[in-house]
């Protein structure tokens, strides 16, 4: 006789099956775009009914929500890696070669969103699935807490500041802030949406972008 299942089995079940949907999920939005997929299409890929989905997730829009937030997160959680508030040259190195690992790994999740942002509508519901506390999380937060986006601008905005201060240089802060994100926002692009793939190239365009900004 088959023994019952314990709590473990079953929570370890319903998460390899929202791993499952959102995995699949993904692919289909990125493929065919969010709008032109439907549960029902999601559960056939999946090989699950309709309804089961519907158990984990209310609408299409609550698992577009979870993957961002999933994923989107999974990259933050190399920012900062002591959580002491403050970001070193070290730390940001550290963050920008996980950052192009996980570009180069899930290229469907990053276009995916890359699509989302040139929609007004579906920008607006992904600003809300980044939720601002009432104020700053202060310096000391525990390994594994939510980095909430002001305090990640706010982290990379004093990086910049006391780069600067350092090296003596008397120059608009915010505006090296900027030159960074834009550059790196631009590598990135590139290893998103490249049809090949070029590792070699790959490492030397963030190595020079690591000489400029660390």
């Amino acid at each position: 006789v088959m023994a019952p299942r314990t709590a473990m089995q079953f929570e370890r079940m319903r998460e390899e099956k929202i791993v499952l949907i959102m995995d699949v999920a993904l692919e289909l939005f990125a493929r065919r775009g969010f709008h032109a997929t439907t549960i029902h299409h999601i559960a056939r890929h999946a090989g699950i009914s309709n309804g089961l989905i519907y158990n984990y997730f209310e609408s299409k829009e609550a698992l577009q929500k979870a993957i961002i937030y999933k994923y989107v997160n999974e990259v933050y959680r190399y920012l900062d890696i002591d959580r002491d508030g403050y970001l070193s040259g070290d730390e940001l190195e550290f963050f920008l070669r996980k950052i192009t690992l996980i570009l180069r790994e899930r290229r469907y999740f990053w276009r995916l969103l890359v699509q989302l942002l040139t929609q007004d509508d579906a920008r607006k519901e992904l600003l809300g699935t980044f939720p601002e506390p009432d104020s700053l999380m202060h310096p000391g937060h525990e390994p594994g807490d939510y980095l909430y986006p002001s305090l990640i601008l706010k982290m990379l905005t004093d990086y910049f500041s006391e780069r600067n201060l350092r090296r003596g240089i008397a120059r608009d802060d915010r505006t090296d802030f900027e030159m960074f994100l834009y550059t790196f926002s631009g590598f990135a692009l590139k290893i998103i949406f490249s049809e090949t793939e070029d590792a070699e190239a790959d490492m030397r365009t963030l190595n020079r972008i690591l000489e400029l900004y660390k």
